[in-house]
């Protein structure tokens, strides 16, 4: 079996995970920029941590074969300092070019504030002007319906966003077809105690089918599991699904994405 990790942050996990996802199958792994579990203070700490996504942590990972890309963007959760949000897009551009650097992301909301907004509205623009893909991160729990609801308003008002170059992240049974009807590609996250369990995500494939949809881990620092894609692949088959349905959910379909990004590539790529 062949697979994607299109969403890990792995500056967070240990080598051992490495070995296990490349024995597992894993054919490239993706990493978007995140909360470090406490508020930068500055502009010069965003600068560490992107070059740590584009330098340290890609010869990490080639240490066991794998490819790793990242994206680069200040979390929702760090948008209500406004000037510092500012001066850190001002810094992005400089890194857009890395060769491992495949576009915005995670942006999006976290308590869906008005400050949360005017920074997701400011990353959006830079990911036009700079033609970039777009990877987008949906609240958590009761305020998820609204701000994927608030993320898919302001992404279709804009009219140099394409949306099949935008991914949103982290839907659920609520809101996956709101997203799907509007032309954007849908990231479910596959996490042991929240967001959605292997049972739960084959249903959503099963009911909105498996086109413009992709199946994520989204490891971290937190209770998560490197290994969630492939686990999930053996509730497909327990379910009947084809081979060729499994590789078209867990690589075709996030290699189809992430292709877009002409510094993506996987050896096997179709």
């Amino acid at each position: 079996m062949r697979y994607i990790e299109p969403h890990g942050h792995m500056v967070s996990r240990t080598t051992d995970d490495y070995q296990a996802m490349v024995t597992a199958g894993c054919r490239a792994v993706c990493e978007p920029a995140f909360w470090a579990g406490f508020d930068r203070g500055s502009v010069s700490g965003f600068r560490d941590y992107f070059r740590q996504l584009t330098e340290y942590e890609p010869a990490r990972a080639a240490k066991f074969l794998l490819p790793h890309y990242s994206w680069l963007c200040l979390n929702p959760k760090e948008s209500e300092d406004l000037a510092l949000a500012r001066d850190v897009l001002a810094l992005i551009p400089e890194f857009l070019q890395r060769p491992n650097v495949l576009g915005i992301g995670e942006i999006g909301l976290n308590r869906n504030t008005r400050n949360e907004l005017t920074v997701l509205e400011h990353h959006v623009e830079l990911a036009v002007r700079h033609d970039q893909l777009i990877l987008v991160h949906t609240p958590h729990l009761e305020d998820k319906l609204k701000g994927t609801r608030l993320i898919l308003d302001l992404l279709s008002s804009h009219p140099g966003v394409r949306p099949e170059r935008v991914i949103i992240d982290h839907v659920e049974e609520h809101t996956i077809q709101r997203v799907l009807d509007r032309g954007f590609w849908a990231g479910i996250t596959l996490y042991p105690d929240s967001k959605s369990s292997p049972p739960r995500a084959v249903d959503m494939l099963e009911i909105c089918g498996r086109e413009r949809i992709w199946l994520n881990s989204a490891c971290d620092w937190g209770v998560s599991d490197p290994l969630a894609v492939p686990k999930t692949a053996l509730e497909m088959r327990r379910r009947g699904h084809s081979e060729d349905f499994v590789d078209a959910v867990l690589y075709r379909n996030p290699v189809r994405f992430l292709s877009q990004c002409p510094r993506f590539r996987v050896a096997d790529a179709p």
